[in-house]
């Protein structure tokens, strides 16, 4: 977890009435839709109707027809379309305060910035591609347009800075049951902040925080999933999956997102509740690398070879050295031995 650095420039969103076309298209798939009920409908003209198509298609939308026919879709796209969302997230903050990009840097960077300029608890940040997307320690995370989930999401839970790290056990729990229940598989969550299958990594999550010596001001939580994702680069292959690739099927990115926002909040509201103990006893519980499992760990210093102890209150791994010395991993990379 870090502390942020000063707010940069914060991006604009996607056209709210280019979402309103793509959603007018995805709620009637098949059917061939007239450029001038589109205009219409969405209070543009059948120009800029024409113009925004095209762009669709450029982000990868798969838009047929034509100007003079109208526009349909094949299927409905998977496109992660704020509207729709919040109809399924009435009742928690997450549905509230909701941005889409089609293409940004990072959708960290943009909950970051949104937080230095006062937005609220809850605000969501979704993209269909990262050019810049990140990931823990300063590693690279792969985002293939439109087909994994790159989400941020901002929380203000008013806590002391020695509390944080377990906001990201809760956010890994949080994506751990999503993908359980909509996939039926079971990931493992490999501390503190890996989603695990067969082996292999589908989903992180990133956790950043600015705050003063004594409270946090806002957390930010990114959460990433492989998701349809048919192959991954070479150079990762070997370490990464999706959850396509394991369950040999698509899976649907809104469904996904809407079943991690639910859970997040529940999991958020026990620990704002309960404290630390309920998550940590849940992660200990779903997580194979809390307790008992050889591991190599690399820190800034060293690598060394360990076994690891459980968790301590704050949600920090605890290992036992080869020569029996036990001590905390503050921070490095733990990978099975």
């Amino acid at each position: 977890m870090g502390n942020t650095s000063a707010p940069r420039a914060v991006p604009e969103t996607t056209d709210r009435k280019i979402l309103e076309l793509l959603q007018l298209l995805s709620s009637n798939p098949m059917i061939v839709v007239s450029g001038t009920r589109m205009a219409k409908q969405i209070g543009v003209s059948r120009h800029t109707v024409r113009h925004w198509v095209n762009k669709l298609r450029a982000l990868g939308v798969d838009v047929k027809g034509h100007p003079r026919t109208g526009y349909h879709l094949q299927k409905s796209a998977d496109v992660l379309i704020p509207a729709v969302l919040r109809r399924r997230l009435e009742g928690i903050p997450f549905g509230k305060h909701m941005h889409h990009f089609f293409t940004i840097g990072s959708t960290n960077d943009a909950a970051l910035d949104m937080g230095h300029s006062g937005a609220p608890h809850g605000t969501v940040v979704l993209a269909e591609q990262q050019t810049a997307g990140r990931g823990r320690v300063g590693h690279a995370w792969h985002s293939e347009k439109s087909h994994g989930i790159y989400m941020s999401v901002l929380l203000r839970p008013g806590i002391a800075p020695v509390e944080a790290p377990l906001i990201t056990l809760v956010a890994g729990l949080a994506a751990r049951d999503a993908v359980a229940e909509q996939t039926g598989a079971e990931p493992d969550l490999r501390w503190p902040n890996d989603l695990m299958l067969g082996g292999k990594k589908f989903g992180g999550i990133l956790t950043e925080m600015h705050a003063e010596p004594d409270r946090v001001k806002f957390v930010v939580v990114g959460i990433g999933i492989n998701v349809n994702h048919e192959t991954l680069p070479a150079d990762i292959r070997g370490l990464a999956t999706s959850l396509r690739m394991e369950t040999g099927r698509a899976q649907s990115r809104n469904e996904l997102v809407v079943r991690v926002l639910r859970a997040l909040d529940a999991y958020y509201n026990q620990f704002l509740r309960q404290g630390g103990e309920a998550i940590l006893r849940r992660f200990s519980e779903v997580s194979s690398y809390c307790e008992g499992k050889r591991v190599r760990v690399a820190t800034a210093r060293e690598t060394f070879l360990a076994t690891t102890a459980g968790l301590d209150s704050a949600g920090v791994l605890r290992v036992r050295r080869e020569n029996g010395k036990m001590e905390p991993v503050l921070a490095g990379d733990v990978r099975e031995a």
